[in-house]
């Protein structure tokens, strides 16, 4: 077909066999933010929200999200995930999530990462959305990867 690895002769979606793929140590380290009005902001950093400790949870959810992540992305594979964090950095105008997802396996935890963070930054959504219906979820991207066949990279 066209090189897509998704792909197989017919244009189907397939997930790709990592069966003749090395077991390697691999890591990856994602972010992403939302911006919010300074009053929720506010509210986040002095443990103010109605619903409770908004940092905490979104952390969990993080972690609890890179975890499932191939029951959510169609095609990724289930991995074994030997750790995940998930930082929140909450500042006047919202709050920068980064999370680094590792394994020791034959593909890649880039989809783990980075389902963490966007999980992370929706569940702040959820927590805060009381105090400020226009916050903006973005920025979220991958920040590095180690490991694996085509080794590591940064942005």
């Amino acid at each position: 077909m066209n090189g897509l690895t998704h792909l197989d002769q017919t244009g189907a979606a397939r997930m790709v066999d990592v069966a003749g793929k090395a077991i390697t140590a691999r890591e990856a380290i994602a972010t992403g933010r939302i911006a919010m009005s300074a009053e929720a902001a506010a509210a986040i950093l002095a443990g103010a929200v109605k619903k409770g400790d908004v940092l905490a949870t979104a952390r969990i959810a993080g972690i609890m999200a890179a975890k499932r992540t191939a029951e959510l992305i169609p095609l990724c594979h289930p991995l074994p995930l030997t750790r995940v964090t998930v930082e929140l950095t909450p500042d006047g105008a919202g709050v920068t999530v980064t999370a680094t997802a590792a394994t020791e396996a034959q593909t890649g935890v880039e989809m783990e990462a980075l389902t963490a963070v966007s999980t992370a930054l929706l569940t702040l959504y959820d927590m805060a959305k009381a105090l400020d219906r226009k916050m903006v979820i973005g920025e979220i991207r991958l920040l590095a990867k180690k490991g694996g066949k085509s080794g590591d990279w940064s942005a």
